[in-house]
């Protein structure tokens, strides 16, 4: 019972708790004090995100040897399936749905949150999707090249950056995700925005099950395995999704309870794992198709026509797999296409923003562990096609 209590998820769950208790009672002086604490551990965290990235994809792709074109391939198309299938589910779900639900007519107003005195600013060394690309040629040219010397270093660096997640972020996340839930206490999200959408928010998040449901079953009689030994593993990195708002930021954890699985190769998992949380989005696309529905009906007293949002659908799909994982990324980077596709003005962007932010955690939380799924399923794939398992020992 203590190991219970005192675990990771334990941890999460309970800053959840403090951080949403705190937001609705803490003064704003002391408000003035949380958020840049906030912002700073957000930096930090932020920071190492690439380094994880390339300290993880780059030295996976390596020991995959000849292989590796392959199974980059692989990994981008079943990041790609996930995501369109998710729309287009989405879509389907809101041409019956949402002409039923009760939908409001504008978002309250947020109360402002203090500003960050400090204002401390810890740049990343390059952006996530830099990283992602870094990671893919090095690794891919180090296997052409047959370079031995970077192949070691790319090893040796990956075994330092499992050092900095295991000493330094796993350490400072429950703080971080209590001062992130009492901000969104503070301003209002929880306590005012979310009741104005909340039929949407939870019909999207049942579809976010639905759908993560399907991902494992799918990978389970693909790859002939038990997809709940995947599954069962999965709460610590849920429950951090549902704080961050970030796949990117969530990646350490997720690395960790995928090692954990008895039926997901190790080499796929540090291959698979860090490229998927950049990639494969089906979540925040299953949630941004439902709810351009629910604003244009808000806004514009109709719902888009169905060829126009197959083609948002199939356009959404191809911008999360740049989109960058941290909190709003699918949407910020979607942008152009509400406008552009779906004709939206700057009312319908700004309302959009505003409710894709009230689930984003469980948009994130899809994402992640959706990556599980389709992780199994690039091991099914290896192990058909006979790709030789490496032999990589790694605990986090």
């Amino acid at each position: 019972m203590k190991k219970m209590l005192t675990s990771l998820p334990a941890k999460l769950l309970l800053g959840i708790i403090i951080g949403v208790i705190l937001g609705l009672f803490v003064p704003q002086n002391v408000m003035s004090v949380i958020v840049p604490i906030k912002n700073v551990l957000g930096q930090i965290i932020n920071f190492i995100v690439p380094l994880i990235v390339i300290g993880f994809i780059a030295p996976s792709i390596t020991k995959l040897g000849s292989n590796a074109s392959k199974m980059l391939g692989v990994a981008l198309f079943i990041a790609y399936i996930s995501s369109l299938l998710a729309a287009l589910l989405s879509l389907v779900s809101g041409m019956f749905i949402i002409p039923i639900l009760p939908t409001a007519s504008q978002a309250e107003t947020l109360k402002e949150l203090p500003p960050d005195i400090f204002g401390l600013a810890i740049p990343q060394i390059m952006s996530v999707m830099s990283a992602l690309a870094f990671s893919v040629l090095i690794g891919l040219s180090a296997v052409w090249t047959k370079s031995k010397t970077i192949i070691t270093i790319l090893s040796e660096f990956q075994n330092m950056v499992l050092d900095i997640v295991t000493k330094v972020i796993i350490p400072i996340l429950p703080i971080f995700i209590c001062f992130t839930f009492t901000c969104l206490s503070y301003d209002g999200t929880i306590t005012k925005q979310l009741p104005i959408f909340v039929s949407a928010v939870v019909i999207v998040i049942i579809g976010h099950f639905i759908w993560m449901t399907v991902l494992y079953l799918v990978a389970g009689a693909y790859s002939g395995k038990n997809p709940m030994e995947v599954v069962k593993h999965y709460g610590p990195a849920y429950i951090t999704a549902v704080g961050t708002m970030s796949s990117a930021a969530t990646l350490a954890i997720a690395l960790r309870c995928a090692k954990k699985s008895s039926v997901l190769r190790d080499d796929m998992i540090d291959f698979g794992i860090p490229l998927f949380a950049n990639i494969h989005l089906c979540g925040s696309v299953l949630t941004e198709t439902f709810f351009v529905m629910i604003v244009s009906k808000v806004l514009y007293n109709k719902l888009p026509d169905i060829s126009t949002m197959i083609l948002f659908c199939i356009l959404l799909a191809i911008f999360a797999i740049g989109a960058p994982g941290v909190p709003g990324g699918t949407v910020m980077a979607s942008l152009g296409l509400i406008t552009g596709v779906l004709g939206f003005d700057a009312a319908g962007t700004a309302l959009m923003l505003a409710i894709f932010a009230i689930q984003d955690s469980f948009g994130t939380a899809c994402n992640v562990t959706g990556d599980g799924a389709l992780t199994l399923i690039l091991t099914g794939y290896a192990e058909k096609h006979n790709v030789e398992k490496q032999n990589i020992s790694i605990n986090l």
